[in-house]
């Protein structure tokens, strides 16, 4: 078992369980919902907002920016929710997510859309899951011929990965009543294997990471589960006159168990969830696989939905270690659990160790922990400055992320509300932008791209470089709208550096794995994770900023442990890494333009 450092200041913590979401008193009435501001139970959702709530903030001198792409470049593709039928389920609060990878081997990064589905006569259909292919920058929907929009659950999150090891990502959709998992054919093309996997997962997933828990080289996959909703089990809940139907809080339905299944190593999956001894309960909205102390194993954190999140702790394979209390990442600086939607790992101090950033309810600020010993954290958004702003807001999707390639890492968060009446936040909310200061503290710079400002209703979030001018661009899905993407258009003095690793010793998707960039100014490294982001993936790929003038240095450490040195590389390009026999056999190569 691993040993951590336990502070006495979180003994105790998960006896403390009023969450930050207010309830009434009286059945089925919640306080955080809405003034109806005359509209009624049947009316839809707001379009818009007033422009004196949740303003943008003062502009900030700032060299980030970014720029909407118009539907000539990215076709529409909407998330449907199922709010036409009028039952105000919370259902239909979750969205979808947005995967990012490069599914036909080009070099050029796709994306991958669930579409949710519709509620109509208490039933649910699914509206299946969309493919936009990357032409050198431009997309087209090959949603049809993909194969993704076969009959489906009613869908919300993407996980990939290559699971069978022939060099093209597989997909798993996560949805109410059970998973899809998608084989990539190499064609462009999917098939759905979901039923001879041995997938079976009838409970309403989320999220989901893929990962080798186990150290067979084969990717598992951990499911996080939300709550037991059901059309039998859909109370009434009210807006703030009391007659508005509207979305009930979390709090009103039990949390369901998460799910882990282990690769046989032939194409189908295990459930070994009792075990890895997961913890019960939980409502798990988004959740993330990575190496987070370090020990050459795969460790899972999940965030839930206003109760305590969990880090788990892999013990050499053989299961989990719940440290969720001791480890200070579970409850708030107050020691509350948080509503808590999304979550990365990245390491915005430059301290050598992962931080986790976490994605919370309005009234509670976003978090983040600051890795202090590899397996003890602690919560610094006050220090760091995010608490002056992330209150305001509902977040969902979001990503650590070196946008201005100045050498450290931004975080970027999507945010629109659960509620169709909301009470303290507008239910269109803008996104958050917060540039590093040099890994002493954040500052919002949305301001200085108005696109960023526009109110929305997002949900997933992911980050990649659609366009390869070596800037991370970015992806955010909405409720009942198109999906927006985002161009990274920022100055920068400096230039990028991008690594794809592939395990051969390893599973080929080698999360757990880090990349090291190191220059005359300091070291660099990104983790190779698995999920994070809510219900979305991140382009398999570790992206580095590199100050001008500065010769990047590349190390991999894969996830037995073992150090790979690269020598010096030349900023400005893309490079694939190969696992070898030994340390010793350097297998580097340069990807084409």
């Amino acid at each position: 078992m691993k040993s951590i450092w336990i502070s006495f200041r979180y003994f105790g913590m998960l006896l403390v369980l009023c969450g930050c979401r207010e309830e009434s008193s009286k059945p089925g009435v919640t306080k955080n919902s809405a003034a109806i501001q005359g509209r009624t139970g049947d009316e839809a959702a707001p379009a818009a907002i007033p422009a004196t709530v949740n303003p943008p903030p003062a502009a900030t001198k700032s060299r980030i920016q970014f720029e909407l792409l118009d539907s000539d470049a990215v076709p529409e593709m909407v998330y449907s929710n199922g709010q036409e039928a009028g039952e105000r389920a919370i259902i239909e609060s979750l969205g979808g997510g947005v995967g990012i990878t490069d599914i036909d081997g080009d070099g050029w990064l796709d994306i991958v859309l669930p579409r949710g589905g519709s509620l109509s006569d208490h039933s649910l259909t699914g509206f299946g899951t969309g493919l936009l292919r990357n032409h050198r920058g431009r997309f087209t929907n090959a949603s049809e011929q993909s194969g993704l929009m076969v009959p489906s659950r009613f869908n919300h999150g993407v996980a990939e990965t290559d699971m069978d090891h022939d060099g093209f990502r597989d997909l798993l959709i996560t949805g109410y009543g059970g998973v899809q998992l998608f084989r990539n054919l190499g064609d462009g093309t999917f098939a759905d294997v979901t039923k001879q996997s041995g997938l079976e997962d009838p409970f309403w997933s989320s999220s989901a990471a893929w990962g080798d828990f186990n150290g067979d080289q084969c990717p598992d996959i951990y499911i996080a589960h939300y709550v037991n909703w059901s059309f039998e089990n859909n109370p009434a809940c009210f807006a703030a006159d009391q007659k508005t139907r509207d979305v009930c809080p979390p709090r009103q339905f039990e949390g369901l168990d998460d799910a882990i299944f282990l690769s046989d190593g032939a194409g189908g999956f295990l459930n070994r969830t009792q075990q890895f001894g997961l913890p019960k309960g939980g409502k798990g909205l988004a959740v993330l696989a990575a190496d987070i102390d370090q020990d050459n194993d795969i460790d899972i954190y999940v965030s839930n939905d206003t109760v305590p999140n969990f880090l788990l702790l892999n013990d050499a394979g053989h299961g989990f270690e719940d440290v969720s209390q001791a480890s200070g990442t579970s409850v708030s600086d107050r020691g509350i659990p948080d509503g808590s939607m999304s979550i990365d790992l990245g390491d915005y101090n430059g301290d050598g160790l992962g931080d986790l950033w976490v994605s919370n309810y309005e009234r509670e600020t976003f978090a983040m922990y600051r890795n202090q010993t590899g397996s003890f954290f602690r919560h610094v958004s006050d220090v760091t400055g995010i608490s002056a702003v992330a209150g305001k807001f509902v977040g969902w999707g979001a990503a650590f992320c070196d946008v201005d390639l100045d050498g450290d890492e931004d975080v970027l968060t999507a945010n629109g509300h659960v509620q169709y009446f909301p009470g303290h936040a507008p239910y269109l909310q803008r996104m958050l932008l917060f540039e590093n200061q040099s890994g002493t503290h954040f500052i919002d710079v949305a301001r200085n791209s108005p696109d960023l400002t526009v109110p929305r209703n997002g949900r997933g979030l992911s980050v990649g470089d659609l366009d390869r001018d070596g800037r991370p661009d970015m992806v955010v899905s909405q409720l009942n709208l198109p999906v927006v993407s985002f161009r990274n258009t920022s100055r920068s003095e400096g230039s990028f550096l991008n690594i794809e690793v592939i395990g051969t010793r390893s599973a080929r998707h080698a999360v757990g794995a880090a990349v090291f960039a190191s220059t005359a100014l300091r070291k660099h490294w990104r983790p190779i994770k698995g999920g994070g982001s809510y219900a979305s993936s991140f382009a398999p790929e570790s992206h580095f900023g590199i100050p001008a003038g500065q010769q990047p240095t590349v190390d991999v450490r894969w996830p037995d442990g073992t150090q790979q040195h690269l020598g010096i590389v030349e900023p400005g390009q893309r490079y694939r890494v190969i696992e070898s026999a030994t340390p010793e056999q350097v297998r580097i190569v340069v990807l084409p333009e």
